[in-house]
């Protein structure tokens, strides 16, 4: 809840006139509580899930019958069965419902204590940009050591299993995963936010980008014309596909988001060698 009640007096504070976002975000949010702000991010979630990961189906669906033109863009000659994807999708709400959400209602706590802001002025585009920049190269890093770890013999036959249970992946199977692993995986998505504290505007997107991106790199389509793909150093579908592709013995490509951690500490050698043999292959 906003400290003043009017645009005056809110302006008075800032010593400058509103802009329309902030003036906007005063509107929307100068009677809900701080807490309830925070707990957007749990609808914003949900939304997500259950929207983006229709194209992944939709794409499989139609791959398979009206359209095989697309096979060509599908990196596992296989289909999954809409029976499959509803028993995946289950297991998903399930996690959600009586994992994520409690979670969500019991860390506003330390949400707060980190500094995670819905105070005026809003931050400007440069500033959820850096920040954001930051988060992800956090995430990724800490999140290849945790899923490096995760291949353990011990970590994988009794956490990682569950999500390699599926090959080949569609985009409901980015969030398929042990309730612990769920956790495991989940702490480096607010080591960033703890270190650099946001806007919580910037939380939520924050948040929406990395399940967005588990999304797609889920998908199990490749296509050359994707935006992501002008990221340097992103990994996107085919980078984490062939990770799946191994399974459980797979020490290759590890990271979530980026290339490089696997570049650096040598756990992408297999898949560059793969590339380099299908790019000749192409040659020849």
């Amino acid at each position: 809840m906003l400290p003043f009640s009017t645009l005056e007096e809110a302006e008075a504070k800032l010593g400058r006139n509103l802009t329309t976002a902030d003036a906007l975000w005063f509107r929307y949010t100068v009677a809900i509580p701080d807490s309830w702000l925070f707990y957007m991010n749990t609808v914003f979630l949900f939304v997500i899930f259950n929207t983006t990961t229709l194209p992944s189906l939709l794409l499989n669906i139609l791959a398979q019958s009206t359209f095989p033109y697309l096979r060509r863009f599908k990196l596992r000659p296989a289909f999954t069965p809409l029976s499959v994807a509803f028993q995946v999708y289950k297991a998903v709400m399930k996690t959600f419902i009586f994992l994520l959400l409690p979670l969500q209602l019991v860390s506003y706590s330390i949400i707060r204590f980190v500094g995670i802001r819905t105070s005026l002025p809003l931050p400007s585009p440069w500033e959820v940009l850096a920040q954001i920049t930051v988060y992800f190269m956090i995430e990724d890093y800490l999140n290849y050591w945790i899923h490096r770890w995760l291949h353990t013999e011990w970590a994988f036959k009794n956490i990682h299993y569950k999500h390699h249970e599926f090959v080949p992946v569609t985009g409901l199977t980015g969030p398929y995963a042990h309730w612990l692993e769920v956790l495991l995986l989940g702490f480096p998505s607010f080591v960033g936010p703890a270190f650099v504290p946001c806007h919580v505007v910037t939380f939520w997107l924050w948040i929406a980008l990395r399940q967005l991106e588990a999304i797609e790199t889920h998908g199990g389509f490749d296509f050359p014309w994707w935006p992501t793909k002008l990221i340097p150093f992103y990994g996107g579908p085919e980078f984490h596909d062939y990770h799946h592709s191994v399974g459980g013995k797979s020490q290759n490509n590890f990271a979530s988001v980026f290339t490089y951690c696997d570049y650096i500490y040598g756990t992408s050698k297999g898949y560059r060698f793969k590339k380099r043999h299908k790019a000749a292959s192409k040659e020849q």
